[in-house]
């Protein structure tokens, strides 16, 4: 895979997914690795990714799960531009499609799907300073609610099908809200930054039909130590398996 001039070729999984990326604007860090780890999909399932940008979850987990097929929906061209290129580099069976999500495809709308993943924007619109970069700014700071995120999630689920997101956790009671009336067997995973710390970001997952009680899972802890002491690696050990080696997160 060659970059253009304003593109950078990353490694993710230990060079298992090698993704363009754009230089300025929105790159792919930690963050969709460890929501694709936390989708236990068999092979065979259909996949969709609403807001997949340059495609980082659905690579990743593809290259952990064979035999999967996925369509990304991504709302800035120059996005799913990468997105379908990405996934031509990488092998993926994945069809991208340039949409808002809340007005998807007939084509989209007529398909359910086992999976259903996604990153949405991290801050409220109207609580947030607009990133210089109009690509970064929609993708942290986009302006469709949660809310709608989740209600398109539950309508493109097939029957049982499991929607599994990746949000800030100070956005947990939003996104908690968002899934009552809609999708059940709510699990969710605090993950801190080092243990001493509270949680940054929480991976929420939800079962279309689900029945089973809430479940608030033990934390997942990234970095070790109780704070940061020289300049490398110091992911715990379950973390650079998953980020290195491809590792599956159970969410149990």
């Amino acid at each position: 895979m060659i970059p253009a001039p304003d593109e950078t070729c990353d490694d993710f999984l230990g060079g298992r997914v090698r993704m363009l990326q754009p230089t300025h604007g929105y790159r792919a860090g930690v963050d969709p690795v460890l929501l694709a780890a936390a989708v236990d999909a068999k092979a065979g399932q259909r996949i969709l990714e609403l807001g997949c940008g340059a495609g980082a979850a659905s690579l990743c987990l593809n290259a952990r799960i064979s035999g999967l097929s996925f369509v990304g929906v991504e709302l800035q061209a120059a996005y799913a531009d990468l997105a379908r290129r990405n996934a031509d580099g990488n092998g993926a069976q994945m069809e991208i499609v340039d949409a808002d999500i809340r007005a998807l495809p007939a084509q989209i709308k007529a398909q359910n799907f086992d999976h259903v993943i996604a990153n949405p924007p991290y801050y409220r619109r109207a609580a947030s300073t607009s990133a210089h970069d109009a690509g970064r700014d929609v993708a942290l700071g986009g302006d469709t609610p949660l809310e709608v995120w989740v209600d398109v999630a539950a309508r493109r689920l097939a029957p049982k099908g499991y929607l599994t997101m990746i949000q800030k956790a100070d956005r947990l009671a939003d996104l908690l809200n968002a899934l009552t009336g809609r999708l059940g067997s709510v699990r969710v995973l605090p993950v801190h930054p080092r243990l001493s710390r509270p949680a940054q970001l929480v991976i929420v997952q939800a079962r279309k039909g689900g029945r089973a009680d809430f479940c608030l899972l033990s934390p997942l802890v990234m970095h070790k130590g109780a704070h940061h002491e020289r300049d490398e690696d110091s992911y715990t050990p379950q973390v650079s398996d998953i980020l290195r080696n491809g590792h599956p997160l159970a969410l149990i």
